[in-house]
């Protein structure tokens, strides 16, 4: 919640108000006042004095492209400079420079990979337009935190142990999660999501093996149960409608 205060009785120049944040940590109205806050402290300053440097942010979040390394570090010290006069300051460890190496960058740094809104961007290997041969390119794709997330939700709906329910009902409330995941990080690299699908056909495997007596201590009898009706109910979970329908062993 932002406040600002005054003396009453005595007027209020707009460039003079003295404002107190108070932030919610991980509340649904968090990213508002950090949007709202940081488009005055953030966004208008960089347009005013680094038009020509292109740029992103979303709540407390941000990257700045820069041409070399020496500016990279005078704008680090200028973007510290001016939070520290609206009353922040870059975090500690999260700030970092970053070389974005690809094929044409080719230099050596420390850091060449970096998170931002569940995205791993690091250099990856891309197939060229030209000729189907394999470079170097700088992509982004579901980061490993978000990977480990995502199979956290799917071990919290406890469905191995879920065994009075149908398939159809486990579907049902995994089918909601899985479509996010899949079109908000299946964009870009959607291989990278497949660690995630094993995973989903695993817990469905061991849901299997517990409810039903004749695959107990049977994996590749559940298994083969699962391919069958994989073939036979493809659309019934989002990810095997798109050909991750494997993996079960």
């Amino acid at each position: 919640m932002a406040q600002i205060k005054h003396k009453p009785g005595t007027p209020v120049p707009k460039l003079a108000l003295k404002s107190e944040v108070t932030f919610c940590v991980q509340g649904v109205i968090s990213p508002v006042l950090s949007n709202l806050f940081l488009h005055y402290a953030f966004d208008l300053w960089m347009k005013r004095t680094h038009p020509d440097l292109p740029w992103c942010r979303y709540a407390d979040d941000g990257l700045v492209h820069c041409r070399t390394e020496e500016e990279a570090e005078a704008l680090k010290a200028e973007i510290q400079t001016r939070l520290a006069e609206c009353h922040l300051e870059l975090h500690p460890t999260k700030t970092r420079i970053v070389y974005c190496r690809d094929r044409k960058r080719t230099g050596t740094y420390p850091n060449v990979k970096f998170d931002f809104l569940g995205y791993e961007f690091r250099p990856r290997a891309v197939q060229m337009t030209q000729g189907g041969r394999l470079s170097c390119g700088f992509t982004p794709a579901v980061s490993p935190s978000a990977l480990k997330a995502m199979r956290a939700t799917i071990r919290d709906l406890d469905i191995r142990h879920r065994t009075q329910v149908s398939l159809a009902n486990i579907a049902q409330r995994m089918n909601p999660l899985l479509r996010g995941w899949i079109e908000y990080y299946g964009r870009y690299t959607p291989s990278a999501l497949y660690p995630m699908f094993r995973y989903v056909n695993q817990t469905l495997l061991a849901w299997a093996m517990r409810k039903y007596k004749r695959f107990t201590a049977h994996k590749i009898r559940a298994s083969h149960f699962l391919q069958r009706l994989v073939r036979d109910q493809t659309g019934l979970f989002v990810h095997w409608r798109i050909g991750m329908t494997g993996t079960f062993a």
